[in-house]
């Protein structure tokens, strides 16, 4: 069960911590972030509309347009979350 806790919430995560939310979130081994993966990561920060954000964040951190998030596109995303206020601190 994914722990809930409200976008409204400072979750306090540093970019080295939410990094590591996104990386345990890949199940599969693959080094990139599916769209569901991507989906229970947003669900897990609190996003009200997770299927919305993933295509944000798509959008914004997708560089090679694979539908995907590779690691080396991991900190293109890590700011764009940033931006969000998904707790950076």
């Amino acid at each position: 069960m994914p722990l809930y806790v409200p976008k409204s919430i400072n979750l306090s995560l540093n970019e080295e911590q939410l990094k590591a939310v996104f990386r345990k979130h890949d199940v599969n081994g693959d080094g990139c972030l599916s769209k569901d993966e991507l989906m229970k990561v947003f669900r897990e920060l609190g996003s009200r509309n997770p299927s919305w954000r993933v295509r944000r964040s798509l959008h914004h951190a997708d560089g090679n347009g694979d539908g995907t998030i590779g690691l080396d596109e991991l900190d293109e995303l890590v700011k764009y979350v940033a931006k969000q206020g998904y707790g950076i601190n």
